[in-house]
């Protein structure tokens, strides 16, 4: 379904209907908006009381970085989840919908340095600016439980968290490769390296070099976050993107001895193949390479190392046709466990230190890159696995690896065995003779969450010459940042030259210290910040447990697709990590997960700042009111599949509500003051009631599965409708004001201001966001006619309106009767006819 247009389905917004009226008060948005806003402040409308009555609900957008403005993207992404969330609370539920900001991170450093102005001055005007514009947009939240990752009182519990899980083994420190700029004599982060491997500050040519790096262990948790996965209301998408990340895989850890002494430990998935290993590869960044290389191949392997510093991991794991193979042979051989044979141990930049162990046996009959390899090397190649029902495989002449089914060849006392049917076998006899074990390996990585930047939660640790490393007691935190930051072109944190900051004194033996000058990745901020929303002023605990345990899981988290790996990996790592920590007993974070579509720029590419592509939603909300532009969003198209920005459809939106507003405003006087006229026949009142229930079942349904497309769509028509009814006598019935009253409640979660005021002047209670979500009888929402399709022989002739519960004797009389189909049947008699209710009519003949 295309998103550059409003369904062409969809009723038109536009469709003019005459007024009685012509002197009737006109919808200003300016005046009503700034009027309810003021007053929901006032009243304190969205603030949450944890005792109130209801079912609790907890709907959570993903909180935005402080960039500055909230741009139509962040409209599409808060605004629509907004809608659900005044819903459910119209439905009785104790609905959370907090807000916060995560506040910490490069932009602000770039920032800092290119405009001369400190990050957290950067930080705090943007979110001014960006809570009055939340403000404007009429969401529903809770101000007073606002989160900030860059104070004090927050990252307290990052440094925190760190201590418990340094305690525990979860966190720890070893080296780890990183961008470093050689002029700048800093380290960069992945988007501070331009194509090419480019400082984008300096333009000079950078490479990675290995430094001591802080890791949270989240592979101790891999099984666990694989295993609970399946259970989760998730888009399916994002469930394979996570299986992926973690990428189990089941094989075997094979030991192979080298000549130096050394023994080489590999992980495969193939151990039904090392009798077809016929050299050896080792990661240039294997610490094994400088051990074991000989004297006179060290210049050649020290160069190639040199090299593939300077490549990032997706340039070296390419497999793009015109990428040549290169490597080095270090000199040394190893002993092929199950052959005995001599094979030879080279480096090659294919194999990543990051997978596995960071060497493997190189198999190039049944892995392609091996097998590019052996023949870019001229290396041997040994057939091992034979399929049923082709010619022999011939080494010589193969052209690409085989990697499928068959019968083992080749392959000593294995040999006619079936793979892999019968791998669990071999691998049982490689542990019995000493050669392997079974083994479970996974693709995903310890958390790198060393950033050596300014603007990040500090690490609380001090070194000292006679202690080593010393974790700070918890009554030192929080360790906060100094505010006197001077900031250099190079970008190097200001952190590593501040005396003040950097000289303390070690908790354990009082002699002199420094502290640790990494901060945090930013992604720990984002990793527990909904459950600080529960009790966002705790200074005892990063939250109160108590009320953790009401609050969560959340019920419903709303964000881009983007974020479906790490944030959200890195989120349920957490919080098993803080059940395991006895603060809360949930194992998951978030219950149910909606990703939003991408608003594009008009001509469908991404909406660009420098381009003057991106649109302003102040601009617009000044023009046409924030209730016209929120349901100019959810019309768009799907939610979830975003499209095309369309600049003309917020007129049609302002239509809309211009028309419910004079339909309300006009007509929603007591019946009882207006009794001229003929009165409404019976059938004229069912029909509203039936408009109504229909209404409002079509309504609730595509809210609750998210469809707001149609959700608009289904308000449209029935403002149409109801303004065809308004020249009726029907507008002097109860039935009237009651599907008045219904239009009011039924827009209140998607266009809140104008819903305040058509409610006011309804001469109801205050507010109508405190009103319960409309009902109706089952029975009157069912259609009383539905569309039937007729054909003859299958091919369609017709199509006829029926009643739901007419018989079938009577819906083929009917059919016939129909000239088309009288004119297709050509006076024949119908062998057969079937009937399928409320779908079709086929007449064979």
């Amino acid at each position: 379904m295309t998103t550059n247009e409003p369904i062409t389905h969809h009723p038109s917004p536009s469709t003019q209907h005459p007024s009685p009226d012509t002197h009737a008060e006109r919808y200003d948005p300016s005046v009503i908006e700034p009027k309810w806003r003021e007053r929901w402040e006032r009243d304190q409308l969205y603030r949450v009381d944890d005792n109130a009555p209801g079912e609790k609900w907890f709907s959570l957008t993903m909180y935005p970085y402080p960039s500055g403005v909230l741009h139509i993207g962040h409209w599409y992404a808060f605004a629509v989840p907004d809608v659900f969330a005044r819903l459910q609370r119209m439905r009785g539920y104790n609905v959370l919908f907090p807000m916060g900001f995560d506040a910490f991170g490069l932009p602000a450093e770039n920032a800092a340095i290119r405009h001369n102005i400190h990050p957290a001055t950067w930080t705090f005007e943007n979110i001014d600016t960006m809570r009055r514009q939340y403000a404007q947009m009429g969401a529903m939240i809770d101000w007073s439980r606002e989160v900030i990752t860059c104070t004090p009182e927050y990252y307290h519990w990052n440094q925190w968290l760190f201590l418990q899980m340094l305690k525990r083994g979860l966190a720890y420190r070893a080296k780890g490769a990183v961008w470093w700029c050689p002029k700048d004599q800093t380290v960069l982060a992945n988007e501070q390296v331009l194509e090419g491997n480019i400082c984008e500050r300096c333009g000079t040519a950078v490479y990675k070099r290995d430094l001591e790096q802080w890791y949270f262990r989240i592979t101790d948790y891999a099984d666990e976050l694989l295993r609970d996965a399946e259970e989760l209301d998730w888009p399916e998408r994002v469930k394979t993107m996570q299986r992926n990340w973690i990428g189990r895989s089941e094989g075997a850890r094979l030991r192979f001895r080298l000549e130096t002494g050394d023994e080489l430990e590999v992980f495969t998935t193939r151990p039904d193949t090392v009798w077809g290993a016929t050299f050896m590869v080792l990661a240039p960044e294997h610490p094994l390479v400088e051990t074991i290389t000989t004297a006179d191949r060290w210049a050649e392997v020290e160069a190639y190392v040199e090299q593939a510093r300077r490549q990032t991991e997706i340039e070296r794991m390419s497999t793009d046709e015109e990428r040549q193979r290169t490597g080095v042979f270090t000199g040394a051989y190893a002993i092929n466990p199950v052959t005995d044979e001599r094979i030879p141990v080279w480096i090659a930049d294919y194999v990543l230190m990051g997978y596995g162990t960071g060497a493997i046996m190189a198999v190039p009959f049944g892995d392609q890159r091996d097998f590019e390899f052996a023949r870019a090397f001229d290396l041997p190649i040994r057939v091992v696995v034979q399929p049923e029902g082709v010619p022999p495989f011939d080494a010589a002449t193969m052209t690409e690896a085989y990697a499928g089914p068959g019968i083992l060849v080749n392959s000593g006392p294995m040999t006619g065995k079936r793979v892999p049917e019968e791998l669990p076998e071999i691998i049982a006899w490689l542990a019995e003779t000493g050669r392997g074990e079974a083994e479970v390996n996974y693709r995903l990585r310890d958390w790198l969450i060393s950033r050596q930047r300014y603007w990040g939660t500090p690490i609380p640790v001090v070194y000292c010459d006679d202690c080593g490393m010393v974790p700070l007691p918890e009554d030192h935190l929080p360790v906060e940042l100094p505010l006197a930051a001077a900031f250099t072109p190079t970008g190097q944190s200001p952190l590593v030259t501040n005396a003040a900051f950097l000289n303390t004194t070690c908790p354990q033996c009082g002699g002199p210290a420094r502290r640790e000058t990494d901060t945090m990745d930013t992604f720990v901020d984002s990793s527990w910040y909904w459950f600080r929303y529960t009790s966002p002023h705790d200074d005892r605990a990063p939250f109160n447990p108590e009320a953790a345990a009401m609050w969560t899981p959340v019920d419903l988290y709303c964000g881009g697709i983007e974020h479906a790996i790490l944030h959200l990996l890195y989120a349920r790592f957490i919080t098993k990590v803080l059940r395991d920590l006895g603060l809360i007993e949930q194992s998951e974070p978030f219950l149910r997960l909606r990703n939003q579509g991408m608003i594009l720029a008009e001509e469908g590419t991404k909406m660009s700042k420098s381009r003057g592509t991106q649109v302003a939603p102040d601009e617009l909300v000044a023009v046409h009111g924030a209730d016209a532009l929120r349901l100019h969003l959810m019309y768009l198209g799907p939610w979830e599949q975003g499209g095309p920005w369309n600049s003309r459809g917020i007129t049609g939106m302002e239509r809309f509500i211009r028309r419910a507003f004079g339909l309300v405003t006009e007509t929603g006087a007591e019946p009882a003051s207006r009794q001229a006229g003929e009165p409404a026949s019976r059938q004229e009142t069912e029909a509203l009631a039936r408009l109504r229930a229909r209404t409002i079942e079509r309504v609730t349904t595509d809210l609750d599965e998210f469809q707001f497309n149609t959700m608009v769509a289904a308000l449209i028509e029935y403002v149409n409708e109801l303004m065809r009814l308004r020249e009726t006598a029907v507008i002097h019935t109860p039935a009237w004001r009651e599907a008045l009253e219904t239009l009011v409640l039924l827009m209140a979660p998607s266009t809140p201001y104008v819903a305040e005021e058509l409610w006011e002047r309804l001469g109801m209670p205050y507010s109508v966001h405190h009103q319960a979500w409309p009902t109706y009888e089952p029975a009157l929402a069912r259609a009383d006619e539905v569309e039937v399709v007729v054909q003859v022989n299958g091919k369609v002739r017709d199509r006829l309106m029926l009643s739901v519960d007419l018989a079938e004797d009577a819906a083929r009389e009917q059919a016939l009767s129909l000239p088309k189909i009288a004119e297709a049947v050509n006076g024949r008699e119908p062998r057969k006819v079937i009937y399928v209710p409320g779908r079709l009519i086929n007449i064979v003949v």
